[in-house]
């Protein structure tokens, strides 16, 4: 798995047919697993390999030499592998599918041909992960004894063995693209700078790249609303979309869509997966990993997808394979039937929170049963997409007949549908519930009939605290009364109904406790749903009749993930329901969600920040963490479309559906729940009759047009990006500054100060800038130095390519917890050799300054939420050398090791606390000095300067992780392995 031969590897690539639109077949050129060429003897057995002689085959050259890489060593594995064979080594398993009216779709590499009965009850996710090893076996980057692991899975994976993955291809987004980009133009300067040619650096995988058009939701309430919004989006981010214009030119086999287009997790679902790929006559399934963690919604079409760091992303797509941990899989079977007026949100808030309770970290979990035959397939990406906050690595649904509907829906030609079914079942990947089911083995397993999910919701904090609709008034009450936590706000009882007058533009108005200011339908998990999104479209339609409105100075807003649902809402005649309560579309990318939900009306700020009210937001998100939506909405809650439009309307969370009424009536009546929530029948009908094929064609077609924004564009053409040291937004940033062709090996960390001292469930909301910037952060003090007027501060997310104000920006969340501050919240911490209390990245810089490493200290779930590879890059631009937590999220433990910061783990029954440790320490890591003698997972010793002493392990995962760590992070380990690759 050494990155020395990514060049040569690259030269095996071939050109890709049936397996995108044909619009787009001339954007790509190649895929990361065709069938290798030059045969010798030497490389295949004499015939199929039985998966019992697997195990004592040798791989020619040791994973643990490989990972070991130096220049001398690089040249000594170069010589060996220019003698090496490289033909597949399961050649003979390589089977022809025909087609069924002759001819044949190509070849594909047989699992059935194996005859190993162990297949038959491997979970299907699993199989994806063989066919990719098989496929790729060159006994090189990729072994036979990589194969056996998976064969064996039922007995390998609760070892916690290391396999290589190579996807088929990688998304990426807007926001997590642009640094991307930022850094392949960085590494192509590096190679210069080290005297080699920079055009190696080249995506060698397909790279779907969609800039999803982050919406900051500054015009709502406007039919005008998406070409507003769009106007003001290319004036704040014309230098980043030109940025990434040249990217789509600079580097090949890279797609970009264009702005306007959808939210990236949708657009991937309805218009950029395959399925099945055909590279140059061989079949083989479609496979991604994104630089999202809600990639995962891609596995609701029975895709393999699930989100990483940035920098493991950058990786891949220059052709490293991916080192992962053969994971645990949950099987969790559905039966039964959704009962009338349960919506598909209500079923994934009710699976989250079975799973999170579960324990899913690092695992698959895959969905079986006769209720799958009950579940749409927009109703499975929901749940699917929400696998970060369930904890899972993805929820995988396999293919079967509800897949290949769906993809006649969204306008996938008969033939491809037809290459697709015939390649899945000759391969033991498709799913007939139609015929008796072998029992497949699984780590664990969960059922839920479907039956038994009630109407809820989800918050005030977190994802996966559901709360049944029926009892949310009552933990409205218990949250008011509960101390500051997830579920507690500690508002004192004298002060909990208490009303805030003001003026809102010449009119009298009033705010308490749990009145609504933000109502927002938005992201990625509802959006791609016509049910809930049509549901809400009802509700509106009802309660438009009924004469209901909603309160002006609520923030309303819709944010579709795609333009099909502009044109079903439209055809449904609903939208202008919508509009009348002010629920304008207002552009077609994540807005609230992420925290872009724009400013309220200054009386409404003025109100909830002078009175210390608990306002609150509803959304059909998948995240509410505190900060996230809005700094001044502190109750947020996760609800379905319809019932986003129903709270919008009652104005408040405070209420019991089942006995108060939701407003009155034109003509005086009181209205309730019941009387505009549409039935399930209801929104079928509408479903039927509005969502149709040609609606995907037509919005996808216009993909490849662009818009007259984005064409007007102008870029240079230039192979090296022109940086521009004023520029606020792109940056070139330091990570190669002063690298050398020796890799730096283990750094010491030798009394470090604490920068931090966290708790539980530090997310990567807390941890990367995210969000407005504040006018009193680092940030900002930054942008006005430089000329920035603070209207044009836009998002920390907009400004993801300039390291500057991102270092600024890490910790910076209003909501941050630090145990230095003794209960004040914000983003501020102790300097502990002055004891000043100063802004996060202040203290840190101090540090440097003084020649101090720093470390911090947390509890469970330490980088939950989003993939943010900033969630790394930060902490290591201000001089964070490692983390020491209970327990770590999956991504953001592999994006810590991707920038060389070491994560441990607290011994179990182990904290902070229980060690008597307060943070103002100073702590040395007795690491060895020569990364041969680091295994992955051992144990290490820390001690501090008081003399306590305590044990953790180190979680380097895998021996790649170890030769990341000895290269200072993944991407100097690549410079390094091209660099010494001879082409």
């Amino acid at each position: 798995m050494a990155g020395v031969f990514l060049a040569r590897s690259s030269s095996r690539l071939s050109t890709s047919s049936l397996s995108r639109p044909a619009c787009l077949l001339s954007s790509l050129s190649s895929n990361p697993s065709p069938p290798p060429s030059n045969p010798s003897p030497r490389s295949a057995p004499a015939s199929p390999p039985a998966a019992r002689h697997l195990a004592d085959r040798r791989s020619p050259i040791s994973h643990r030499a490989l990972v070991r890489s130096s220049a001398a060593v690089a040249d000594r594995f170069e010589r060996r592998f220019a003698s090496m064979a490289t033909k597949n080594s399961y050649e003979s398993i390589l089977t022809t599918l025909p087609k069924p009216g002759g001819g044949e779709f190509g070849k594909y590499y047989s699992l059935p041909a194996l005859t190993d009965s162990r297949i038959d009850r491997l979970p299907y996710s699993i199989r994806i992960l063989l066919e990719s090893a098989i496929r790729n076996c060159d006994e090189f980057q990729v072994t036979g004894k990589d194969v056996e692991k998976i064969l064996d899975w039922e007995n390998t994976s609760p070892k916690q063995v290391e396999i290589p993955f190579k996807p088929a291809r990688v998304l990426l987004q807007d926001f997590t693209g642009v640094p991307a980009v930022v850094d392949l133009a960085c590494m192509r300067d590096a190679m210069k700078r080290l005297g080699s040619d920079p055009n190696k650096i080249n995506p060698l995988v397909p790279v779907d790249l969609v800039i999803d058009h982050s919406v900051q939701v500054d015009v709502a309430r406007s039919q005008n609303a998406v070409q507003k919004n769009m106007e003001l989006e290319f004036h704040r981010n014309k230098e980043r979309f030109g940025f990434l214009k040249w990217g789509s030119s600079a580097f090949h086999n890279m797609l970009v869509v264009p702005p306007g287009s959808g939210i990236v997790h949708q657009v991937n679902l309805e218009y950029l997966a395959r399925l099945v790929f055909n590279n140059g006559g061989i079949l083989y399934p479609d496979s991604v990993v994104g630089t999202d963690s809600h990639t995962t919604m891609i596995d609701g079409l029975g895709v393999a997808g699930w989100g990483v760091g940035g920098i493991e992303a950058e990786a891949a797509m220059l052709g490293q394979p991916m080192s992962m941990v053969l994971p645990g899989v949950v099987g969790f079977k559905l039966t039964g039937k959704l009962r009338n007026g349960i919506t598909a949100t209500d079923l994934v808030l009710t699976v989250t929170q079975m799973l999170r309770k579960h324990g899913v970290v690092g695992k698959f979990v895959e969905f079986y049963g006769q209720g799958m035959s009950e579940l749409s397939l927009a109703d499975r990406a929901t749940i699917a997409n929400m696998s970060p906050e369930y904890g899972a690595t993805m929820g995988f649904f396999p293919v079967d007949h509800v897949t290949l509907q769906y993809l006649k829906l969204t306008g996938r030609s008969d033939d491809t549908v037809a290459m697709i079914e015939s390649y899945l079942r000759a391969n033991k990947m498709f799913v007939d519930y139609s015929q008796p089911q072998i029992e497949r083995v699984y780590s664990s397993y969960l059922e839920l009939n479907l039956e038994d999910v009630e109407p809820c919701i989800s918050g005030p904090k977190r994802p996966h605290d559901r709360v049944p609709l029926k009892e949310m008034k009552a933990d409205w009450h218990s949250c008011l009364d509960n101390k500051v936590g997830f579920k507690g706000f500690a508002v004192p009882k004298e002060s909990q109904n208490k009303v805030a007058e003001f003026s809102f533009h010449g009119t009298p108005a009033k705010i308490k406790h749990g009145d609504v200011v933000i109502a927002a339908i938005t992201s990625c998990t509802n959006t791609s749903n016509p049910s809930v999104m049509l549901g809400s479209a009802l509700v509106a339609k009802k309660a438009c009749e009924l004469g209901l409105e909603v309160k002006p100075w609520i923030k309303t807003s819709l944010a579709p993930g795609s333009g099909v649902v502009t044109k079903y809402l439209e055809k449904s005649g609903l939208q202008k329901y919508l509009d009348q309560l002010g629920f304008s579309i207002v552009g077609y990318g994540c807005t609230t969600c992420i925290g872009n939900s724009g400013d309220l009306d200054a009386s409404v700020s003025a109100a909830i920040s002078e009175n210390d009210i608990v306002a609150a937001a509803v959304l059909s998100g998948n995240r509410n963490f505190e900060g996230r939506v809005h700094p001044l909405t502190r109750a947020n809650y996760l609800a379905s479309p319809p019932l986003v439009v129903a709270y919008a309307l009652a104005g408040t969370v405070d209420i019991d559906f089942e006995k108060e009424p939701i407003g009155t009536s034109k003509d005086g009546k009181e209205v309730y729940f019941k009387d505009i929530w549409p039935t399930t029948e209801e929104i079928a009908n509408v479903v039927e009759s509005s969502v149709l094929p040609d609606m995907f064609k037509e919005t996808y077609e216009a993909i490849t047009k662009g818009n007259p924004m984005w064409n007007q564009l102008s870029v240079p053409s230039s192979t090296l990006y022109t940086w521009d040291p004023s520029s606020t937004y792109i940056h070139e940033p330091p990570y190669f500054k002063d690298m050398t062709m020796s890799p730096p090996g283990p750094h010491p960390v030798k009394d470090a100060y604490c920068l931090l001292n966290f708790g539980d469930s530090i997310t990567t909301d807390h941890i990367s800038p995210a969000g407005s910037i504040h006018k009193d952060s680092p940030a900002a003090k930054f942008l006005m130095e430089r000329g920035v007027e603070p209207k044009d501060f836009n998002s920390y997310g907009s400004r993801r390519g300039n390291d500057e104000v991102m270092a600024r920006g890490t910790f910076a969340n209003i909501r941050l917890v630090n145990k230095f501050l003794k209960g004040e919240v914000g983003p501020k911490t102790i300097h502990v050799p002055s004891g000043e209390k100063l802004s996060v990245f202040d203290a840190a810089m101090r540090y440097k300054n003084e020649g101090h490493d720093t470390i911090i200290l947390a509890g469970e779930e330490y980088g939950s939420g989003s993939s943010r590879d900033w969630a790394a890059k930060g902490p290591m631009l201000q001089g964070v050398k490692a983390v020491i937590a209970k327990s770590f999220e999956r991504i953001h433990r592999s994006n810590l090791v991707g920038m060389g910061i070491v994560p441990l783990c607290f011994k179990r029954g182990e904290d902070a606390e229980t060690l008597g440790l307060t943070g103002n320490e100073r702590y040395t890591i007795h690491l060895p000095g020569n990364v041969s003698d680091i295994k992955p997972g051992q144990d290490v010793t820390v001690t501090t300067d008081n003399g306590k002493s305590f044990t953790c392990t180190v979680r380097f995962d895998t021996e790649v992780e170890l030769a990341y760590y000895n290269h200072g992070g993944i991407l100097p380990y690549v410079i390094r392995g091209l660099i010494n690759a001879k082409n």
